[in-house]
């Protein structure tokens, strides 16, 4: 049975591509659009060398052709790039003290809006923007929302993001008189009260999950038209919509099995593989896990994992939030032009498709023009992740995203607020109150 720890990956991903030799080969690749695009003429500085610093891989793919990509930038650039990947609780902080202190890595794919955070550190990557925006069709707004700064300058790009979906036991589902995902938020505790009672509980991460805790409890804050701020953030946490959303959680937390409330980023992994739970949220990685596995058991449980969007509630649309890559440069960087010249290349379709297939869907694009990827097409299991960028809310909704909203994110208010509810610790009027006093020392309007 595969091994989960905390600091742990899943080591899947490269069955999705034909291997790593051939990545500068177009017969791994479908044909990307592209559109004439002159790029920033950036002249690499003499003597350069790039330090870069990444989440770790939750894909074996994405670290392997990541890092082959930028072995081929040194090749071709000869600059030296040295890749250190930092767990995810990790890089945050990391973050943090390379901007403040302007000293560390001159490229980092950080967390969400934590470039927002740091404004004044990082380099305006505008015509970098452009340029690729032209070239490859456009970037999906929730790009635009995470690179862009309240002046309209893009101070990061987003590479990529991952989207929480049900990821589900399809058998059981069916054993509990279900035919699918309900698509209404009744149906959806509905149904994940009938799998506790046939024995199949679902899970949902209630711990500090940089990934898969922000992202259950902000679509359940969301669905339910509740929000941390309004669209001149003003704090409105504390609201009707707010404790309706706890009230749901709390009901649907008691379907969970045991011990969700310590659960970090890996935990639903590897309990849905283990056969503990029959659904949870989250990437496409759980799939692939079973897929590419050594045990032939857990190989036979990938045809019953199926993916279904997340439930749509009183707000009307799809309420999901998305984990995004946000790369940033910064301005303490010795060598600026080498460092966003790395950043182009990476983005190019000759590497940037090659990694987004053996990333096996987990990470999804930001630019139109991959949506004519393989990836999207290679298993129609693949589908739901597909435009996960495309119709995400953005971290601080329905205000402005920025050094408030990230500080909010990196505090853990909506996931705490959450858990203490579901762990009896509060009630909902309690806990809104609470994460109203806590936004309220970020949010200064």
């Amino acid at each position: 049975m595969m091994r989960f720890t905390r600091r742990g990956t899943l080591k899947v991903g490269l069955g999705a591509v034909a291997g790593t030799s051939l990545l500068g080969s177009t017969s791994l690749r479908a044909e990307i659009p592209v559109n004439e695009a002159t790029p920033p003429s950036y002249k690499v500085e003499d003597g350069a060398s790039l330090r870069i610093l990444r989440p770790a891989k939750f894909v074996q793919g994405d670290e392997t052709v990541f890092l082959a990509n930028s072995k081929k930038f040194e090749e071709q650039y000869g600059v030296p790039v040295k890749v250190d990947s930092e767990s995810w609780e990790d890089l945050r902080p990391k973050t943090a003290v390379a901007a403040s202190i302007g000293s560390g890595p001159d490229v980092i794919l950080a967390w969400s809006d934590d470039p927002h955070q740091f404004p004044g550190a990082t380099m305006d990557l505008t015509d970098l923007a452009d340029y690729l925006g032209k070239k490859y069709g456009g970037w999906w707004p929730l790009a635009e929302k995470y690179g862009k700064d309240k002046d309209g300058r893009w101070i990061a790009l987003p590479i990529g993001a991952s989207g929480g979906r049900v990821v589900y036991r399809k058998s059981w589902v069916n054993e509990a008189g279900f035919d699918g995902i309900p698509g209404d938020l009744d149906g959806f505790l509905n149904l994940c009260r009938a799998l506790k009672k046939s024995g199949h509980p679902p899970g949902f991460a209630l711990g500090n999950a940089v990934g898969d805790g922000n992202a259950w409890t902000s679509w359940a804050l969301w669905s339910h038209g509740g929000a941390v701020s309004d669209e001149n953030d003003n704090v409105i946490i504390n609201s009707k919509e707010t404790i309706e959303a706890l009230k749901y959680a709390k009901e649907l937390y008691s379907t969970f099995i045991p011990g969700t409330l310590a659960w970090l980023d890996p935990s639903n992994n590897k309990a849905f593989l283990a056969g503990e739970i029959s659904l949870t949220q989250n990437g496409i990685s759980v799939y692939y896990a079973a897929k590419t596995s050594q045990d032939e058991g857990v190989r036979q449980l990938a045809e019953d994992i199926f993916h279904a969007r997340m439930p749509i509630g009183p707000l009307g649309r799809p309420g999901e939030r998305a984990l995004v890559i946000n790369t940033m440069v910064l301005n303490s960087t010795k060598f600026p032009n080498a460092a966003r010249e790395y950043v182009r290349f990476m983005m190019e379709r000759e590497q940037y498709d090659p990694w987004l297939q053996a990333s096996i869907g987990y990470w999804g694009h930001p630019l139109k023009a991959y949506d004519a990827s393989e990836i999207w097409t290679a298993d129609p299991k693949h589908e739901p992740y597909k435009h996960v960028m495309a119709d995400a809310l953005w971290d601080g909704y329905r205000g402005s995203l920025g050094e408030s909203s990230a500080a909010v994110l990196a505090d853990y208010v909506v996931v705490q607020m959450f858990a203490s509810v579901c762990a009896g610790q509060m009630t909902p009027e309690e806990a809104a109150k609470e994460a109203e006093r806590r936004a309220k020392r970020y949010y200064r309007t």
